[in-house]
């Protein structure tokens, strides 16, 4: 069976990085009728926050990221060390104790000699005698998983055929001095012993998916296929680490933004298909092939996420925002009528309770000074409300023939003394609406 897992931290709010990881292995996993596993990675108990985890499932909730369990590493810290003592009888795990002032010396006299900047493995060589004098001196060590030094290769969903010289890279640490296990270690551990089958992540881990694959057949495992989608950058290619604090999942909710704007938007982004507005999850299921993403960096912009949402709001039946309009005080007699009138106008559900407060109570005209003469004259021959559905041709009309206006010089100054907008819903439909006009106080 498919299965795949998202694995983020709880040390801060779900970003719009993050999501491309949780949608693709999500969509995978639905797409073959799989199992998704939510897997919180809280090995690090000073920074992992349950208050970052009730958001996590919170925004994927709000998405409809629908998960089949979770899993929570900080719980499995037993499987994870019984996996270490595997390694260590193997010989595939060693302790090492440079601190990080001769790590960096080390790495500095590497360069200098034109040798990539790799562990040089001096802790193999150590007596059992030494180990101990050290870990006298300086305390316990890190755990390091000693590669095979020969070529690792492995077929990439996005990226092609990968092919990297474990001999180039460092042992990874996989546990800390103070005993914390690192994410590569409970990864692979996870993905092993919960039989994950596809794992798609950002293209920066393709060197720790190198290592990884050596780690889950040390283990006995079975090797995942892999994929490694592009980084997003910001619409002019810049780097957009510095920007994610503001496009967490949550800013973009409170902004008005729409779930199946922001997925129906990211579940193409980067891809050779056409980014196309869906209604439900199962169109962006049936739609989405991992193998039509490419290798370059791909441009997110945010602002392309509110005409997404504006064409989604238009498409809903009454039923779907029924609890918008009542939350903005639309009595349920008035709704159908009222959210047919505005549902081609507004940016967000929040726009709701400015039109309906526009209905009750009038709005702020707007008159161009070179329109002044020209709109008190029509006010003039305005009735007052209430006003039927063909109060605003009747009226337009006696204005017509009373100035001889016509076009857009007769209708765009009317409409923003009666709405204090240049744009909005067919006048027609909206006066009847129009509980009373401030223009003629």
């Amino acid at each position: 069976m498919t299965t795949t897992r998202f694995a983020p931290s709880p040390t801060g709010y779900l970003h719009i990085g993050n999501l491309r990881a949780a949608l693709f292995n999500w969509l995978i996993a639905r797409q073959a009728g799989g199992t998704f596993i939510l897997r919180i990675d809280d090995t690090d108990p000073e920074r992992s926050k349950q208050e970052y985890v009730d958001a996590i499932r919170e925004d994927l909730e709000w998405l409809g990221l629908t998960w089949d369990r979770v899993e929570h590493q900080s719980a499995r810290l037993d499987n994870y060390e019984a996996a270490a003592q595997r390694l260590r009888d193997s010989g595939r795990l060693y302790e090492a104790f440079e601190t990080p002032t001769e790590l960096d010396l080390k790495r500095k006299k590497q360069l200098n000699m034109g040798k990539p900047p790799v562990y040089d493995r001096a802790a193999l060589a150590l007596s059992e005698d030494e180990r101990a004098a050290l870990r006298a001196e300086r305390g316990q060590g890190v755990w390091r998983f000693k590669l095979d030094h020969e070529r690792i290769e492995f077929a990439d969903g996005i990226l092609g055929d990968i092919s990297i010289d474990a001999a180039s890279v460092s042992d990874p640490v996989l546990i800390r001095q103070d005993g914390q296990f690192l994410y590569t270690l409970a990864s692979v551990v996870d993905d092993t012993e919960m039989g994950v089958t596809h794992v798609v992540r950002g293209s920066d881990h393709v060197t720790n998916t190198a290592t990884q694959i050596q780690m889950i057949e040390a283990l006995g495992g079975r090797v995942p296929q892999f994929a490694h989608h592009s980084l997003l950058t910001g619409p002019q290619g810049e780097a957009l680490s510095k920007r994610l604090g503001t496009l967490s999942l949550r800013d973009l909710r409170a902004a008005g933004i729409e779930p199946m704007a922001i997925l129906s938007h990211m579940a193409r982004l980067g891809s050779s298909d056409p980014i196309e507005l869906r209604s439900t999850h199962q169109e962006l299921i049936d739609g989405f092939d991992i193998g039509h993403f490419g290798t370059a960096p791909t441009k997110f912009d945010e602002a392309d996420l509110r005409p997404l949402t504006a064409r989604h709001l238009g498409s809903l039946p009454v039923d779907a925002v029924a609890g918008d309009l009542t939350a903005a005080g639309v009595p349920d007699a008035d709704a159908a009528r009222v959210w047919d009138v505005i549902r081609e106008n507004i940016a967000s559900r929040a726009e709701i309770a400015t039109w309906w407060d526009l209905m009750q109570n009038g709005a702020e005209p707007v008159i161009d000074a070179e329109d002044a003469d020209f709109v008190a004259e029509a006010l003039a021959l305005l009735p007052d409300a209430p006003f039927d559905e063909g109060s605003w041709s009747a009226w337009t009309s006696d204005v017509k023939a009373r100035t001889g206006r016509k076009g857009r010089g007769l209708f765009m100054p009317l409409r923003k003394a009666l709405t204090g907008q240049a744009h909005g819903p067919d006048m027609g439909a909206l006066m009847p609406l129009l509980r009373q006009v401030r223009a003629k106080r």
